[in-house]
């Protein structure tokens, strides 16, 4: 395990290298100037002398190639740079909201996974049944659907006709403190739409896994032997059939990440979403570097975590040898 761990962090160092200087890149090609986005109005009646010296300054009159140098000089000794949109250190503005897309993220994709696997071993129980083309028909439609209307539609149906749910924000408007009951309820619309648009891939891909082991010779070797049918899913099938859901895990790291962005813009939930856009639109250097490292190191680590799951769960498979 140390050692499949080891080799990926050596093969991830230089994927982020080449990551952050490829934002750096795409950011100075942009046609968003940073320092008329730093200055807002204000740039408008400033003079070209003026600009000029903001431009110097902010370190934009350099090539991207020596300002992404030295970004990652600092960031190596754990300095990330001032961010100019949010006017903080960008360490502050990612920790100020890292924790609210990580809880957010959690509990979708804890929900995604259990709810997609209780529905994907109902329908893999009986093939071509009415519960079965339900649910393939339902998880076929939620993958077809964006997650930004499907957000619009829970908002609109759960906080607007049913006003059972808060429509957005981490806490109600009168509140002057976070607390942790004002944090569940608001958590629970992002976090099952986020979970919604997650559901469909893990409901098909158990859905095929367990009705692929109930089909093998094992399997009808157990219930030959008199086992009955709860005991042959639940200690044959289903361990045998949950396997290709653990590469699954990994490969939908990405796109929890954008779905999140996005459900957070929805939901005005204070991730990081809003911060990832600023820094988009006013060409923010070091804080589209660390977001973007940020999100690429995630990506690893649930490529790496899915390799480890698998080399555990499956007898077939050896750590040793990967």
């Amino acid at each position: 395990m140390a050692r499949l761990a080891g080799r990926r962090t050596l093969f991830a160092a230089p994927v982020l290298l080449v990551v952050t200087f490829g934002v750096f890149a795409i950011a100075a090609a942009s046609p968003f100037d940073p320092v008329k986005a730093y200055a807002g109005t204000a740039a408008l009646g400033a003079d070209q002398e003026t600009l000029d010296r903001l431009r110097a300054n902010l370190g934009a009159d350099q090539p991207f190639a020596e300002r992404w140098w030295r970004w990652l000089t600092s960031a190596l000794t754990g300095d990330l740079g001032q961010s100019s949109v949010m006017r903080q250190p960008v360490a502050q503005v990612i920790g100020e909201r890292l924790v609210w897309s990580a809880l957010l993220c959690a509990v979708a994709f804890a929900v995604a996974v259990l709810a997609g696997t209780l529905l994907g071993v109902l329908a893999a129980r009986r093939p071509g049944s009415w519960l079965d083309r339900t649910v393939t028909s339902l998880a076929y439609a939620l993958e077809a659907a964006p997650v930004f209307w499907i957000a619009l539609l829970a908002i609109w149906l759960f906080a607007l006709q049913l006003d059972v749910l808060p429509a957005g924000g981490l806490t109600d408007t009168a509140s002057e403190q976070v607390g942790a009951g004002q944090v569940a309820s608001h958590i629970v619309l992002p976090a099952c739409v986020l979970a919604v648009s997650q559901l469909p891939w893990f409901t098909l891909y158990v859905r095929q896994g367990v009705g692929d082991a109930l089909a093998e010779d094992p399997v009808r070797g157990a219930r030959a032997r008199g086992l009955d049918e709860r005991t042959v899913l639940l200690g044959h099938a289903l361990r045998s059939g949950l396997l290709p859901v653990l590469t699954l895990i990994g490969s939908r790291v990405p796109e929890l990440i954008t779905g999140a962005l996005l459900v957070e813009s929805v939901f005005s939930w204070p991730g990081i979403a809003a911060a990832t856009v600023q820094a988009a639109t006013a060409v923010d250097f070091p804080l589209l570097a660390a977001l973007t490292t940020l999100a690429t190191a995630a990506v690893l680590a649930g490529n790496l975590l899915a390799d480890l799951l698998y080399g555990l769960f499956d007898p077939r498979v050896k750590l040793s040898e990967m």
